[in-house]
């Protein structure tokens, strides 16, 4: 149970990392909803981390 979390929890950090780079090199700075500001780029990231994480993970069966 507790490696699932952190699974989890390495993709949201990675993902709001990834999320914080792409505003620093390709983000607008008016306009745009997501790219526009650092906090807004990083949670779309980790939120989109988390996802991508979690569709990779199998459960186990009975």
């Amino acid at each position: 149970m507790k490696a699932k979390w952190a699974i989890t929890g390495l993709g949201v950090v990675l993902g709001a990392l990834g999320g914080w780079y792409y505003w620093s090199q390709w983000g607008c700075t008016n306009g745009c909803a997501i790219t526009s500001s650092p906090i807004n780029s990083s949670l779309y990231g980790a939120l989109m981390g988390g996802l991508l994480v979690n569709t990779f993970k199998s459960e186990k069966r009975s």
